[in-house]
């Protein structure tokens, strides 16, 4: 007698759009990662890396980044010292160290890296993303600058010499930039913005449980704690 085919492992593609020097992305990021070690191997998953600047027009020497946030959203000294706090604590539950940074820089070359880690494979992008945000947020460094790039590369398993030469030419430029107009199309304006099945978003660094609840409820999975 032939046995009932058993149901397939339900799939999940996620477009996680984000920049490397957006604090609440690292945020969202870890609290993602958490949420998907958390279902295990009850759903699929295939995560994407999508580009989005926060800064495009910023110079290549970056800006003080206290000057740069009193400008752009009108904060107090007081106020950007509690937002520091409140990242440091969230940062802290997810297991992201967030230490003083003096700057902020420009991404471009940053995200043509990741792309071109993207065609090197899922795992080297996921790596390389991880790698680029802890320089910036724990390691306080400079991630325009092309030696520190290629460093994160060597750093995510990938090709240091082939890193550096994709930095010193415009390979993926126009990738990035088309991506980044897709995006913007979409109506994205704000990131972390993680896209699931091109249709579900879900914005800001979310806790490990939001995230969760809603890869279960996508992937037609009883909720955590349910038979």
């Amino acid at each position: 007698m032939t046995q009932p085919a058993s149901n397939p492992t339900p799939r999940v593609k996620i477009d996680f759009v984000s920049d490397v020097v957006c604090p609440w992305c690292a945020v969202g990021l870890k609290s993602l990662e958490q949420a998907i070690a958390r279902i295990g191997d009850e759903v699929e998953v295939e995560l994407h890396f999508q580009p989005f600047e926060l800064n495009p027009q910023m110079a290549p020497e970056g800006e003080s980044i206290d000057e740069h946030l009193a400008h752009k959203y009108g904060l107090s000294p007081q106020q950007l010292a509690q937002n520091r706090d409140a990242l440091r604590q969230r940062g802290a539950a997810v297991g992201f160290e967030f230490n003083a940074r003096d700057r902020i820089y420009n991404t471009f070359d940053a995200h043509r890296l990741l792309h071109w880690a993207a065609t090197e494979g899922a795992a080297q992008e996921h790596a390389l993303k991880n790698a680029l945000l802890k320089a910036y947020f724990t390691d306080s460094q400079d991630v325009s600058a092309h030696d520190i790039l290629a460093r994160a590369a060597a750093e995510a398993g990938l090709d240091e010499a082939r890193a550096r030469a994709v930095l010193a030419s415009e390979e993926y430029a126009d990738d990035v930039r088309e991506q980044e107009r897709f995006y913007q199309s979409q109506g994205i304006r704000a990131v972390p913005s993680v896209i699931i099945n091109d249709r579900h978003l879900i914005q800001g660094g979310q806790p490990v449980e939001q995230f969760e609840a809603a890869l279960r409820q996508i992937a037609g999975l009883p909720a955590s704690g349910q038979a």
